[in-house]
């Protein structure tokens, strides 16, 4: 039996649809396909991007806790370079100073040599005017004896000296150049020893300075004015400290601690070598 025609094409019609809606389901099927090889990735490279972010904020924390013990490191190496400035610029005025005592004990060393010699060398007569005719000086204080074959002449420290020091009064020119005057006038030729002498008590607030040392440096305060202003020769001359050794009275009072403190100027026999 034959079919009519109209049949025929919609039979046709109808294969071909099927046909068609076969090829789009193969099409899809191969979308779908590559949609999901496609998310996959998508996600692999999803996982990498954050092991990657979590890394770098790994490697952020590490670097800021490297940051910060750097600063740490560095205050404390700017503190560090502090205190050794410190100790540097106390080593130099240290220094300075240990400089300016050796130059001083240098300075006293020649000159207690240079009188050992000119002692030495001087040409001992006998003056037993020096006894009979002990100086007398107009001046509140200022004290002249006989000491055996010697005379001396007390300087009270509390007239030469600001406290516990070396360093002459703005009076003490005055009292000096009197006396100076005296020396030369009556003894012209004599050899003069100028001896500090102090208490026996420590010196309050100054740390490693004995009395001695100021006994010494008072005694060349004194020598260094009698050879720069008042013209006495140097020959003549020489300095010693005794410290607290030889009191003249008892420390026991104020009074007595007060005249012990002094210098001392006293006339030898001995002529000076070329005087």
């Amino acid at each position: 039996m034959r079919l009519p025609a109209w049949a025929c094409s919609l039979a046709c019609i109808g294969i071909g649809v099927l046909s068609g809606c076969a090829q789009n389901a193969a099409q899809l099927a191969n979308q779908n396909q590559t949609l999901q090889q496609t998310q996959l990735a998508a996600q692999q490279r999803l996982q990498e991007l954050q092991s990657r972010a979590s890394t770098l904020d790994h490697d952020n924390q590490e670097l800021e806790a490297l940051l910060a013990q750097t600063r740490q490191q560095g205050k404390l190496l700017e503190d560090q370079l502090a205190a050794v400035k410190e100790q540097l610029s106390s080593a130099t005025t240290q220094l300075s100073q240990l400089s300016e005592e050796k130059q001083n004990t240098e300075r006293q060393a020649e000159t207690l040599l240079a009188s050992t010699k000119r002692r030495g060398g001087a040409t001992i007569t006998a003056n037993s005017s020096l006894g009979a005719n002990v100086p007398k000086f107009g001046i509140p204080g200022i004290e002249a004896r006989a000491d055996g074959d010697v005379i001396r002449i007390e300087l009270p420290g509390m007239l030469l000296f600001q406290p516990n020091t070396a360093s002459l009064l703005p009076t003490a020119g005055a009292i000096v150049d009197q006396v100076a005057s005296e020396l030369a006038r009556s003894y012209p030729e004599q050899i003069i020893g100028v001896e500090g002498h102090t208490d026996a008590d420590p010196l309050p607030g100054t740390p490693g300075v004995s009395n001695h040392q100021l006994s010494v440096n008072r005694s060349m305060a004194v020598y260094e004015y009698l050879v720069t202003k008042n013209k006495i020769a140097s020959v003549q001359l020489f300095a010693v400290g005794h410290g607290g050794n030889h009191p003249v009275v008892s420390n026991a009072t104020p009074t007595g601690k007060q005249r012990n403190n002094r210098v001392e100027l006293v006339v030898y026999p001995d002529k000076a070598v070329g005087r």
